[in-house]
This record gives structure tokens, sequence and C-alpha cells, in this order.
């Protein structure tokens, strides 16, 4: 009896232990490596009862996750299960034996160790981009339960995100404008320079399953044009939703009580042998928000749809292809100018107007997740497209509808890449392309511009030595610039960036890094195209360069981190409407600043503190947000609080974070006098219940902007001119929030 008792409470500290979150920094690597990363993040020894090797590739992982989900991502596509076998052990087996678990199999403590292997892992080199690396995990988005791009970064004050409305917003990466970086949906290339009144890149939160920044110094293989970094969004895979063969999916269902807005979400995967598909559609409707002033923001109605299609085979042997598509619309009455309530001028407008906003993106890729010696390929083969169609008036009111102009933008592009595994590291070296087109279709005439880029790459991640992780590579570009009246131009250039960071002791580590970048001729925006502009010698090159250096404190549960940072981009195109040689029109940025970080981790839940500052100038003045598009805005200070816990015992999960926007006070426009952009405070809460009875239910209930502030976020437009020259989008006033999510 007595044993039985031991063995029954070993298997419940086991489930506790599998339940419990960690910190995991486990880059793409070697999967027998990636489990000894395990290890030393958890504790957790793994085990592996009977011969069979581990081999291939896993996937990073990297960001808080249980124990359960870790292993799920590093054993996907190996054939191989995993069950808790007591508190700290974790059996590897092959497919056929039960996964997760942990009641039943093998005694606690039976099995053959698996061989001693340095826990640093040969070749994870600082990750995949380096340094100055922000990861947006599964957890975190899940726990955020994002309903747009502001809500993925929240908790992020490196990144910023202007507009209350999805079709509006534009992300800042330590001050840089999305357009500016090397930005990819499922490693595809996006160009989405439409309209400076929409957002760049409008993607649906509930595809995603984890997005990866590099900020500033990005790496030669996060593709051509990283001039101020670089940002990965991933969307979810039948792994990430399914642990073995079968069918599966989800229905889940918000609605926001502030706008009356319901958002449902219906989800089918399966796989079998090798075969995997999934199905996702997504549709919000609803009226429009209140701000936190009582006042109903116009023109902020919900009608948003996205869908999501992915189909895949992985070989026994361990080739896999994949196909997916993805595209998303947002039709609805916006703000005349989208990204503003109103901006006040001599010509009179409607105060609202339809937009439309198209993008979709398809992906085939091609990889080998069974790598043998130097063998470990990739290819991409992709295109994506988005299109924004205006009406256009010639009065004040809608009734006098005139026409409907559109500006579409898109991208041919791929890669093909190998990875080299060393002893100390790896080297992936590889080719890409891209055939960028921008083109605007008026009532009388369309005009275009196009751009082709061919580039080569190698990008090493090594640890020479035990205590010193390196990063470094090189890409040349040779690019083909086409403008709207036949004027064609061309150029080549070299991109290269190093990092690396050392450990001075077991808990300090010493970290910098530098990048240079060519970028070539970037495309104009659509609906700024004029048929009669003149080149003459041509826009000139956009290059950059990326400072960075820190240091990291990691010591037991407690990390801090602290670092410094610059961004200089020279020749930034941003041309005019306007003919003669607005076409050429450029500006010399800078952004600077420095971000502090602390995290504590207690197992069942984790609390972080997040600081940094961020100045931006243009042409060596501060920066503005007219001058700004598609390059920077006036950010200034950012403070973040988050914290969770889960109370395994009930299957409760509660959490809040604030955001602290302090008091931007430098001159900012000479015009209107403005010289101080006013600060503000918001808290969100939430609380998250999964009854025992039901495990496949779970229900939550949120709360955003409690105190029922009154704020546009930092870097909506608008910000710097008073509400006398420009109406800012204000934010949504307190919201309660519901959620019911069903797995089946």
């Amino acid at each position: 009896m007595c044993a039985l008792s031991l063995f029954v409470a070993d298997i419940h500290q086991a489930s506790a232990q599998a339940n419990a979150t960690y910190d995991f920094n486990i880059p793409a690597k070697r999967r027998l490596s990636a489990l000894a990363d395990f290890t030393a993040a958890t504790g957790i020894q793994v085990v592996r009862p009977g011969a069979g090797a581990i081999g291939g590739t896993s996937q990073a992982v990297s960001g808080q996750y249980s124990a359960e989900t870790a292993l799920r991502a590093i054993l996907a596509g190996s054939g191989l299960n995993y069950r808790f076998t007591g508190s700290r052990t974790v059996a590897i087996e092959a497919q056929g034996g039960d996964a997760g678990g942990g009641d039943g199999g093998l005694a606690p403590g039976e099995g053959i160790a698996l061989d001693t292997i340095d826990v640093r892992g040969a070749g994870d080199g600082i990750g995949r981009g380096g340094v100055s690396e922000v990861n947006v995990t599964s957890a975190d988005l899940e726990r955020r339960n994002a309903n747009d791009i502001r809500a993925v970064f929240r908790g992020e004050p490196r990144i910023t995100v202007g507009s209350s409305l999805p079709m509006s917003q534009k992300v800042y990466v330590q001050g840089i404008e999305e357009t500016n970086l090397a930005v990819s949906i499922d490693g595809s290339r996006q160009n989405n320079k439409v309209f400076h009144h929409n957002a760049t890149t409008i993607i649906d939160p509930s595809l995603l399953k984890a997005v990866r920044v590099d900020a500033g110094v990005a790496p030669a293989d996060a593709g051509p044009g990283a001039l101020g970094g670089a940002i990965a969004y991933e969307t979810k895979d039948v792994a990430d939703l399914l642990a073995k063969d079968g069918l599966g999916g989800f229905l889940k269902t918000t609605y926001n009580f502030n706008s009356n807005t319901s958002t449902n979400n219906l989800a089918v995967y399966g796989r079998q042998n090798g075969f995997e598909a999934l199905g996702s559609f997504n549709f919000a409707k609803g009226s429009e928000f209140t701000s936190g002033n009582g006042q109903e923001v116009l023109g902020t109605e919900t009608n948003f749809v996205s869908g999501l299609g992915k189909f895949a085979y992985q070989s026994t042997d361990g080739h896999r292809f994949e196909i997916s598509h993805e595209q998303l619309r947002d039709d609805a009455t916006r703000p005349f100018r989208a990204n503003a309530l109103q901006i006040i001028s001599g010509t009179a407008t409607p105060p609202v107007r339809p937009y439309t906003l198209d993008r979709q993106n398809t992906v085939f890729t091609y990889t080998d997740t069974s790598p043998v010696g130097w063998w470990d390929p990739k290819f991409v083969l992709a295109y994506n497209r988005s299109k924004a169609a205006v009406d256009q008036y010639t009065g004040a009111t809608l009734d006098t509808y005139s026409y409907t102009s559109e500006g579409i933008t898109d991208s041919f592009n791929g890669k093909m890449e190998n990875k080299f595994a060393l002893s100390i590291g790896d080297v992936v070296t590889g080719v890409d392309f891209y055939r960028d087109g921008a083109e605007y279709i008026d009532r009388t005439y369309r005009t275009a511009e196009k751009a082709n880029n061919l580039g080569a790459y190698a990008q090493a991640r090594l640890t020479p030595l035990e205590r010193t992780k390196l990063s470094f590579g090189m890409r040349g570009d040779y690019q083909n610039f086409e403008g709207v009246n036949g004027f064609s131009s061309s150029d080549q250039g070299l991109s290269g960036n190093v990092s690396g960071e050392y450990e001075l002791t077991s808990f300090l580590i010493a970290k910098a890094g530098y990048s240079h970048v060519w970028a070539g001729v970037p495309l104009a925006e659509n609906y700024v195209q004029n048929p009669a502009w003149n080149y003459g010698d041509g826009p000139k090159s956009v290059t950059s360069d990326n400072y960075t250096a820190g240091f990291v404190v990691p010591y037991e549960a407690f990390r801090f981190e602290a670092g410094v940072f610059q961004t200089e981009i020279d020749n930034a195109r941003v041309p005019l409407y306007k003919p003669v040689t607005l076409a050429l029109r450029a500006f010399d940025v800078q952004t600077r600043g420095f971000n502090l970080s602390a995290a504590y981790n207690w197992g069942d839940g984790f609390a972080r503190v997040r600081f940094a500052r961020t100045d931006a100038e243009i042409d060596g003045q501060p920066a503005n947000t007219y001058l700004g598009q598609y390059l920077t805005a006036p950010i200034g200070d950012v403070l973040t609080f988050e914290v969770a816990h889960t109370f395994t015992q009930w299957n409760l999960t509660v959490g809040a974070d604030v955001e602290i926007v302090f008091d931007y006070d430098k001159l900012l426009n000479p015009v209107t006098g403005i010289g101080k952009i006013e600060g503000y405070e918001v808290a969100n809460a939430f609380v998250e219940y999964r009854p025992p009875s039901l495990s496949s239910l779970t229900l939550r209930g949120e709360v955003k902007n409690i105190f029922d502030a009154t704020y546009a976020a930092r870097g909506t437009y608008g910000l710097e001119y008073g509400t006398g020259v420009v109406r800012p989008l204000y934010e949504t006033g307190r919201t309660a929030l519901v959620s019911t999510k069903i797995d089946f």
C-alpha cells in the first residue's frame, strides 16, 4: 500500500511538472541537442527506453511554455512520443506509445539515460537573430487573446503599434516603421506599401503561432531590405494543434460588449500517415466602439473575414512538402483618412467613406526534417498581394461619389538555402529573389513602379569557445528598378552583420552587434504615384547602419537585461505626388535609445517589467508623423508590467498587464507650436478557466482599459499636431470581453 501511494504521488508530481511553465530559448537545432537544452531549462531528465536514434532538426522553442508544450515542439515531425514517468523524468519512445500522460507504461526512473551532451548545444549560436531578438510565443498570444496587431505586441515596449483600427495600424520596431524591415509571413516576403492611411501588413492574430522580431541587427538570411531589422510572422501548423495522427478542431467565440462585436473562429485539422490538412475561418462583425470620453469613434465598426488553409505531406525519411494560403478582407466605412478621425483642412470631404483592404499570401515550402550530414535544405516559393480600394468624392457628402481608386502591391519571391552543420555550429548559405510591383489605378490613368532583386547570402552561427557565441554573415544584392514613365536603373550592394555574446561569469553575459544594410530603391506608395514624375538620374539606394550592445543577468528563476541601440538610415525614400523631382524625395533617419527588462518565473506564473526609451530624428530634427510616413514616429518612454499565475488545482489562470506611456516633451511641430504629446496609463486583466469535468472547454473573461482612460496610442498619426489640426483616433474605453473555446 505504501509503494502504491508513492507511485500515485509520483504520477501526480509528474503531471504538475508537465504543466509548470519555464523560460525556453532553444533555437532550431539537432533534436538530440534540443532535448539536452530542455533538460537544462527544466531539470527534467530525458530517458530513452530501448534502442533507436533520435535524429533530425527540431523547430525553435523560445518563450514561456509548459514542459509538455516544449516537448511537443521539439519532437514534432520526428515520429517520437513522450511520456512523463515521474516527477523529474520523461521517456521518449516511438509512436504507438501514449503521448503525454504519465499514468501508465514505465515505472518511474526506468529507462536508459541519453548520452551526456553539452547543454549549451553545439550550433545554437545566439538564436536566429542574435543579440536583439524579441519573441512573441504561442503562450504569449494565447494569454493576450489578441484581436489586432497591437495586442500581439502588448507588453513589448520596443515595439510600438499606432492607431486603434486594425486596417490602419502600423508597427514600429525601435522607432523604425515596418516597411524598412524585412517582413515575412511563413517565409514569404511582404510588399505592402499600399496607402499611407492604411496598415502596411494587416494580419489576423488568430492565425498566428509565433512572431520573431530582429530589432535593429538582423541576420543575412532574414531576407533583403532589413534596414531596421526584421519581423517574421508564423501561422499555425497541424503539429501545433494535434500531437499524433487523427482529427481535431475547435470553435472559439468572443463577444466585445463595448462595440457589440462578435468574433467567431472555426478550425478543423487532421493528420494521417504523413499527410496533414488544416482549415481555419474567422469572421468578426460589430458596431463602432466607445472611447474613454464616452463618445462613439466614427468609422470604427468591425467587418472582417480571414481564412487559412494548409496542406502538407511528410515522408518517412523526412522530406516535407507544404503549401499554405492565407487571405483576409476588411470592408467597412472608415474615417475619410483611415488613420485619423479627422484632418482639418480647407478641402471639404465626407467624414467617412468606404474602404476595402484585401491581402492574400500563398507559400510553398520544402524542408528535410531528418537531414544527413551537410545536407539540410530549404526551398520557398511564394506570392502575396495587397489591394486597397478607396471611394473618391467631389464634395462633402457621400452623395458626391465620383469613382473608386485602387492601389495594388504584390511580390513574387522565393529562396533556396542549405544549412551546413559543423562541430561548433552551423552555416546557412542560399540565394533569394523578389519581383515586387506597386500599381495605382485611377479613373483616367494607371501608374506602376517595379523592382527585381537577386541576392546571395551566408550566415554563420557558431560557438567557437566554451563561453562564446558568435553570429556573422554577408549578403550581396543586385536590383533593377523601373519607374512610372519607363525610367529604369540598376544598382548593387553588400550587406554585413556581426554579433556575439560572451559569458563573463555564470550570471553575467555581455553582448553586442552591428550591421550595415544595402536595400536598393524602395517602391513608392501606390496612391502618391504620378505619371508626370521626372526621375532625373534616378533614386538613390537606401542604406542603414545598426548598432546594439547590452548585457544579461540570468540567475535561477530571475532574468535581467539591459541594452542600447541606434539605427541610421540614409536616403530613405518617401516621395510626394507633386510632379517634377519629388519622386526622389528622401530623408536621413536616426533612432536611438535603450531598454531595460526584468522577469521572474515561479513555475506556475511569472512577472515581467520592461522599459524602453526611443528617440527619433528626421534630417536632424525631432520626428513627426507627417514627414515620418513610412519612416518613423515620435515615441519616447514606455514602461510595461505583466503578471500571470495558474492555480493548477483549480485549472484557473489570472493575469494583468499595465502600459505607462510618458509625456514626450520635445518640440515636434514648429508650425502648430505643439511641443508635447500627453502620456497615458492603461491597465488590462483577465481570468481563464477550464472545467475539470470538461477539459475541452475554455472560458475566459477580461477587461481592457480598466480605468476608462481617454487616449490615442503612441505612434498614431497626428498626435503632435493638436486637435485643431488633426483629431487622432482614440483607443477603446473600458471594454469587457467574454470568450468560449471548445476543442473537438
